[in-house]
């Protein structure tokens, strides 16, 4: 094969790639976040399990959650050009939401929370007291995992990029649940490293004792993504600070040495199942989505 034919067959492969990318952009986005995050994971899973060095796993386990935000910085760019991307990231300026959407995000949930750890049996009284420091490594916290820890790697992604999509398609109540199946199972590698409880200790048993329990307590949550992204005109920021605070809210619970508190996620999960439904009642599963737009998979 010559230069000639090289050179002429690479931009033919790539714009049937563009074409797929376009007649597909829901199914080809789910598949570069999995592609992308995956294979990232693997250097952390074989850190975990004393394949490569420790230092290995924080760096790539950190990087692997800006899957979906590639992801969908492809998709943009492919179907909307350079302004596509533009108004995306213009929704991460969309602050003026109103007050009471910032208390929701940074006090209730961790209150919620907070209400959660409490009524568990024995929790109260594990309660070690909180550091003098507590509110200063709270808050340095919240900065590393808003920028580095999932909310800008992820939300960009689900909320930015595929939420209004599928809600476009399927309406608010089937677009969340499908997206909530999605987000979990995006998670799966996590659970072969410290992140979800697992490791050479323990093998695959946290596939079949923790993922029951984080499957629930994410598809939960996606209601609860979903009713805040709506509710705010699609604020992209509401969703970044409503992933941080609901993570940050991990330093926590080690506070408490009940087992019931530190060894599961039952505390998340009573707190999100319990407001996932109260928001569906309300909104009698609207999710304060009123645009019926068609949107194409």
């Amino acid at each position: 094969m010559t230069t000639s034919n090289i050179s002429h067959q690479t931009p033919i492969a790539s714009k049937s790639i563009q074409e797929t990318l376009r007649q597909y952009p829901l199914i080809s986005f789910f598949v570069l976040a999995y592609a992308i995050s995956w294979v990232l994971s693997i250097p952390a899973v074989l850190a975990e399990w004393n394949v490569l060095p420790n230092s290995v796993f924080i760096i790539f386990f950190t990087i692997k959650s800006f899957g979906p935000f590639l992801a969908a910085y492809i998709m943009t760019r492919v179907l909307d050009g350079r302004e596509g991307w533009r108004n995306l990231r213009s929704s991460v300026k969309n602050f003026r939401v109103g007050w009471q959407w910032y208390a929701f995000t940074l006090l209730a949930i961790p209150a919620l929370l907070l209400v959660a750890v409490l009524i568990l049996p024995g929790a109260l009284e594990s309660f070690q007291g909180f550091p003098v420091n507590f509110p200063m490594v709270y808050l340095v916290n919240f900065l590393l995992i808003f920028f580095g820890g999932g909310a800008l790697g992820e939300e960009p992604g689900w909320r930015g990029f595929a939420l209004p999509r599928m809600q476009a398609h399927f309406g608010a109540f089937r677009a969340t649940l499908l997206l909530g199946v999605l987000w979990t199972f995006w998670h799966l590698p996590d659970f072969l490293t410290i992140a979800q409880g697992g490791g050479p200790e323990v093998g695959l048993s946290p596939f079949y004792t923790r993922l029951p329990i984080f499957f629930l307590m994410v598809v939960s949550l996606a209601f609860v993504f979903t009713w805040v992204y709506n509710r705010t005109s699609g604020s992209l920021l509401m969703a970044l600070l409503l992933h941080a605070s609901l993570n940050t809210f991990g330093i926590v619970l080690p506070l408490f040495s009940a087992p019931i508190v530190t060894s599961t996620d039952i505390v998340p999960l009573m707190g999100f199942v319990s407001l996932a439904a109260l928001i569906l009642f309300l909104t009698r599963g609207q999710l304060g989505y009123d645009q019926p737009d068609q949107n194409p998979l």
